[in-house]
């Protein structure tokens, strides 16, 4: 089963030039999501995870049924203008055009935890990059990034350095 199958190319959106790549038909089929988690699984086989870190917003989609599979919990990554109640720890990081960043509640992760990020798309790097750093900050350690795309002609691994980063489609 080849998950690009799910994913359609949307030229020029959001903007004349972007090429989109949606993943709603991949969601609306219950076999092919079923397989895209079975694949996530399958590449993160015997690495030590003590609880996932999904980013806002669709690694809310996938994270939870990983760590449901892993019996560990899940960290929700939100961005900065969302809402979070409790203290929280945040990170930002440079846009072309100004800056954005990500915010955990600080209690979330422990010092020494391994942390599985989770995110739908690598495109820049910038976003999980700045959650690695929240992350660290708060003594969890990055097992590994898992991604169900990369862009790679956005070079992100580039940005990511030495983490050890996972993706089940590259364009």
């Amino acid at each position: 089963m080849n998950l690009r199958d799910k994913i359609y190319d949307i030229p020029d959106f959001p903007q004349e030039g972007v090429l989109f790549r949606d993943l709603t038909p991949l969601l609306l089929d219950p076999v092919y999501f079923k397989e895209a988690i079975r694949q996530m699984l399958s590449k993160i086989k015997g690495l030590k995870v003590d609880v996932v870190a999904g980013i806002d917003s669709r690694g809310f989609l996938f994270g939870p049924v990983i760590a449901d599979r892993l019996g560990v919990g899940f960290v929700p990554v939100r961005k900065i203008n969302k809402l979070l109640p409790r203290k929280t720890v945040k990170q930002e990081y440079a846009l072309e055009y100004g800056k954005d960043g990500v915010k955990i509640q600080a209690d979330s992760i422990k010092s020494g935890q391994q942390v599985l990020v989770i995110d739908d798309l690598v495109a820049t790097g910038g976003t999980v990059k700045a959650t690695c750093q929240l992350v660290e900050k708060l003594g969890g350690k990055i097992a590994a990034l898992l991604f169900l795309s990369e862009l790679t002609y956005l070079n992100p691994r580039d940005k990511l350095g030495n983490y050890k980063i996972i993706s089940l489609i590259k364009y």
